[in-house]
């Protein structure tokens, strides 16, 4: 038998978008996974859209909150305490998976130090419409590299517990950043398949697209979480804010 991936989705009033996100992941030409997707109290009919496709395949699981948490940490949490998986992977309620992710990803965990493993990924509007170009993020990154910039799209993330055991969001902004952050400070390696395996989609509501409302909580991360101190923090903040720039630029 071969290992498991844990696939998490937390979801908010996606029924517009999870069909598509649901079905990439059914498309995915390595089976052995499980897809636990928390519903943090819909007002739309997610939840029904997601029984159905639970009812059509067993390895699909609907978990719904009781309260609206009002982010996606407590729904990914709640999924990473059930996940089975040696393997724990994101994807978002509108994101989409190329159907050979995560066959391409595993091989790589065999080095005894990659922990994470992430791909390049292409932006979407919320039509489906490509930007027309790929995310190139580098070839692989080590903690300290990461501190200049998150090159990690949450949903082409995948890291093994069977290396780092389960790792939790923690309810701070840019939480996806302190994920991987907190697996490497341990000495892991992450790396990049160097293919564009997933898509994005850019949604006027979505935070953190919005790279102003980013730079405040990527301070706190310095100064409160990783605790660098004022000058090593203000010199990873200007490191974090020109390849932000860059990026969008480009």
């Amino acid at each position: 038998m071969k290992d498991k991936v844990s696939i998490i989705t937390p979801c908010y009033n996606s029924a517009r978008f999870i069909s598509k996100t649901i079905e990439s992941v059914l498309n995915q030409t390595y089976p052995y996974w499980e897809m636990i997707i928390v519903d943090d109290c819909s007002h739309d009919n997610t939840k029904e859209v997601v029984e159905q496709y639970c009812k059509l395949d067993s390895r699909i699981r609907l978990l719904c909150l009781e309260k609206n948490s009002g982010s996606a940490t407590i729904p990914r949490n709640k999924a990473i305490e059930e996940a089975e998986g040696r393997f724990i992977a994101f994807i978002d309620s509108d994101d989409l998976w190329k159907p050979e992710k995560l066959e391409r990803q595993l091989p790589f965990f065999n080095t005894s130090n990659i922990a994470v493993v992430y791909s390049n990924y292409e932006k979407i509007d919320e039509s489906g419409n490509r930007y027309g170009r790929v995310i190139l993020a580098p070839k692989s990154c080590t903690y300290h590299q990461l501190l200049c910039g998150n090159v990690i799209g949450c949903s082409t993330g995948v890291y093994d517990t069977l290396k780092t055991g389960k790792h939790f969001f923690v309810s701070e902004g840019h939480e996806d950043y302190i994920l991987w952050l907190s697996i490497l400070k341990k000495g892991y390696l992450a790396v990049n398949t160097q293919s564009c395996l997933a898509e994005y989609r850019i949604r006027k509501s979505s935070l953190s697209s919005n790279k102003i409302k980013v730079l405040p909580w990527v301070w706190n991360i310095y100064m409160n979480i990783e605790k660098l101190g004022y000058f090593r923090s203000a010199f990873y903040f200007i490191n974090y804010a020109f390849r932000g720039i860059f990026k969008y630029i480009k």
